[in-house]
């Protein structure tokens, strides 16, 4: 193969067929290099990392919109987490103290045997500094950015606000929301639940169970008030210190509730 032609202006260049040569060398470098990379042609997707389950197999979490959380209670594609591996968000604020001068009430671990059925959810934020309303991912929320102001805790026959309730679970409370046909023996259990510190019960129009506990990235959907589970659910989410400012208080905030602690 001839490397050098002459061309009209008597200079040397290369030949027409090593141009060609170069060329294609170039191109196989550069498809090696990207397939060193782990390149892969774009399509749009991520790659999801699959879950391995109890019995050796590998299942890969399913995204899903509404209440209900990704696998088994994640969101935005994240693998699951069990409420003892939740821990405080880097971009959730911890360091805010009690209104008041007050001493933090003493905050407990997650549990690490929850009540079957409990979904937990990744972190996002705890910020005030932010609009309202606000628009949540789970239905009742979970957690999240909130209202400046905290709902007080106790019994309520109305709904509500979400974004002050939320900002109750931030402070360590288990919100228990019913469906306002809920039978009247059954409210009466809930009201009963109220009287207990740190927790809020209110009525949530068009809610898909009959009773759901919802503690800070916490939320179990409950047969009714009398199922087992919602006492163990109260007892180990509440003051938990998966919370961000779990112990500042559910009390000097707004409502007022039917039935409170004393």
């Amino acid at each position: 193969m001839k490397l050098e032609t002459i061309r009209g202006d008597g200079r040397h260049g290369l030949s027409g067929a090593y141009r060609a040569v170069l060329v294609a060398l170039c191109v196989l470098a550069s498809l090696a290099l990207f397939t060193a990379c782990g390149g892969n042609a774009p399509s749009g997707e991520q790659d999801v990392e699959p879950e391995e389950t109890g019995d050796g197999t590998m299942t890969v979490p399913e995204e899903t919109t509404g209440g209900e959380a990704v696998g088994e209670g994640t969101t935005s594609g994240e693998l699951a987490i069990t409420p003892a591996q939740a821990t405080v968000g880097p971009n959730e604020n911890a360091s805010m103290l009690p209104a008041g001068g007050k001493e933090k009430d003493r905050s407990q671990d997650p549990p690490e045997n929850p009540p079957e059925g409990v979904r937990t959810y990744p972190a996002t934020s705890n910020s005030t500094d932010v609009e309202l309303p606000i628009s949540y991912e789970q239905d009742p929320p979970t957690n999240g950015d909130h209202a400046t102001y905290w709902q007080n805790c106790g019994f309520y026959t109305s709904p509500v606000e979400k974004e002050a309730a939320v900002h109750s679970m931030d402070h360590g409370a288990v919100w228990i929301t019913y469906r306002p046909d809920l039978p009247a023996d059954q409210v009466e259990i809930l009201r009963s639940l109220a009287q207990e510190e740190y927790v809020l019960v209110s009525p949530y129009p068009s809610l898909y169970a009959p009773v759901v506990a919802t503690a800070w990235r916490n939320q179990l959907d409950l047969t009714g008030a009398d199922d087992p589970r919602l006492r163990r659910f109260v007892d180990q989410f509440r003051l938990s210190t998966t919370a961000p400012l779990s112990g500042n208080g559910c009390t000097g905030g707004r409502g007022e509730p039917e039935v409170s602690a004393a």
